[in-house]
């Protein structure tokens, strides 16, 4: 007898396996400034991990000595980028400037004081893979000795959960819902939907990082990756914070002034805050708000070492 096979409908589209689709090419991407002896390693482990075709490393300003281990990085090996001679234009400018020349189809933004742990860029591509767009996936961010960092995992930065985060008052169960900062919570076993993931190593889609304008370059150093999740989210995206893929961030090892540095967090947040006010209102207790944001900011980390607590 002879049988007729079913004929494969246009409404029911079949994809290959995963095993045989072409593999997405990644890029890593690493603003540099002022880094110090972390540097080195964060470099030796990207170049180590077998899935990463290319190395893109902004070179915003760096001392003599890591200028000319950057050149000779470069010279020595072909996945390396380097771009340089263009001064500190800050984190935000320099990202998208190392975004534009990279040639993966996936772009891995990494901080260069953390350093890739095994697996960890395997796992982020997996996990974008055919995510709905635009999606970012954020690694998990772990101190030296293997706790988590704050930062990989938060809630939705408003004023209001900012000022009750900040001062401790979130910690209460009444006011629990504002508490920006998730590391104390229990660990997913999958990635899980977040607000808002750290800068210091998250993964895009390029076509994703281009569709939402990449980073806002209005962000000299700092916030640009909470303003990156919160117009991802309002583009109809994902963010997603993965436990499985880790990353150590050494932190601190900028020759950059700490006070400069915590300047310059106040000032983003204060500017995150008026761009994602609504309404006559709000602009004008966003404005109002501004200098105290960046005060605040400058004098918590004053109080934590008179107080002995850490930040």
């Amino acid at each position: 007898m002879n049988s007729i096979a079913a004929p494969i409908l246009a409404s029911e589209p079949v994809s290959a396996p995963e095993f045989l689709r072409p593999r997405r090419s990644v890029s890593v991407v690493m603003v540099v400034f002022m880094t110090g002896e972390a540097l080195e390693k964060s470099l030796a482990c990207v170049l180590a991990d077998p899935l990463v075709d290319e190395l893109v490393v902004v070179d915003n300003g760096s001392t003599p000595a890591e200028a000319a281990r950057l050149r000779a990085l470069d010279g020595r090996d072909d996945r390396v980028r380097l771009l340089a001679g263009h001064g500190n234009v800050g984190f935000a400018k320099g990202a998208n400037l190392g975004a534009a020349k990279a040639k993966g189809d996936l772009l891995v933004f990494l901080n260069p004081d953390a350093f890739l742990q095994d697996g960890c860029v395997a796992a982020l591509a997996r996990e974008i893979g055919d995510r709905p767009a635009p999606c970012i996936v954020g690694g998990r961010v772990l101190n030296s000795d293997g706790t988590e960092q704050r930062g990989a995992r938060r809630g939705e930065i408003t004023p209001m959960s900012a000022v009750l985060s900040m001062s401790g008052l979130a910690k209460g169960r009444s006011l629990s819902r504002y508490e920006v900062h998730w590391e104390g919570d229990a660990l997913p076993d999958h990635a899980v939907a977040t607000p808002t993931i750290s800068g210091a190593c998250f993964c895009m889609r390029r076509e994703d990082f281009d569709r939402v304008g990449g980073f806002d370059e209005g962000y000299f150093l700092h916030v640009e990756d909470v303003d990156l999740c919160w117009r991802v989210r309002q583009a109809g995206g994902e963010v997603l914070f993965h436990p499985r893929a880790e990353v150590v961030h050494i932190g601190g090892t900028s020759q950059t002034s700490p006070l400069k540095v915590e300047f310059h967090k106040g000032v983003g947040l204060a500017r995150y805050f008026r761009k994602r006010a609504v309404g006559v209102g709000q602009q004008a207790a966003a404005w109002a708000l501004s200098p105290l944001v960046v005060i605040a900011a400058v004098v918590r980390p004053v109080l934590w070492r008179l107080t002995g607590r850490a930040g």
